[in-house]
């Protein structure tokens, strides 16, 4: 993390995303479902970035000797919190291919092998971007460190309920903030807000193929 900060010329976007579509959504899939297949919220944010990062390759590789080498595939690190302290963000491999049960699934094997020691070394390895989320720990909005050599994390942080305009009335919604720390050497603002409303529209589309 101290190379990341050294090195790096990190820049900061967020974005606010009405999720109450995807909640509902979530709602109704999840009715008859055992609580063991139950698809969570993190299986969402990680599927919209995994589809986000192949429509904007930028956002999506290694930076390497000031060069940047766009990733031939999608394989998103998912950070997850080590018992007894410290962080780790295996790879789900080509996430933006594999459907959403797939992905929950493998979201929940890797938190459990991440915490058990058995996790294997090309998984901590081989991520092409980070996905990091702090919702469960009741924070709004994160700004990530980038792992090196990748180019940048996209944090998601707690659903909260707040007024929001929706045809011309004001209603109360479920908003998530999301946000991007990317790699100026590679991106650039405007890049990096089209790369984020891309992973918003993601979201709010969880029925979309």
């Amino acid at each position: 993390m101290a190379r990341s900060k050294r090195e790096i010329p990190h820049y900061y976007l967020e974005h606010q995303v009405d999720v109450t579509a995807c909640e509902q959504w979530l709602a109704r899939t999840n009715a008859t479902r055992a609580p063991d297949n139950r698809l969570l919220i993190g299986a969402l944010a990680i599927r919209s970035v995994a589809l986000a990062a192949r429509r904007f390759p930028a956002f999506n590789g290694f930076c390497r000797d000031g060069k940047f080498e766009p990733a031939a595939a999608v394989h998103v690190g998912v950070a997850i919190a080590i018992r007894g302290g410290g962080l780790a963000a295996p790879a789900l491999h080509h996430a933006d291919q594999l459907p959403l049960d797939q992905l929950m699934t493998g979201m929940r094997d890797l938190v459990q092998r991440m915490r058990s020691g058995r996790i294997r070394s090309s998984e901590i390895s081989d991520p092409t971007i980070t996905v990091s989320s702090l919702g469960e720990r009741g924070v709004e909005a994160l700004y990530g460190i980038i792992y090196p050599p990748q180019v940048a994390i996209v944090g998601f942080g707690k659903v909260v309920t707040r007024p929001w305009v929706v045809d011309g009335a004001i209603g109360p919604r479920s908003v998530v903030t999301i946000t991007l720390s990317a790699d100026h050497r590679v991106s650039d603002g405007h890049a990096g807000a089209l790369f984020l409303a891309e992973i918003g529209k993601q979201l709010q589309e969880p029925d979309k193929p």
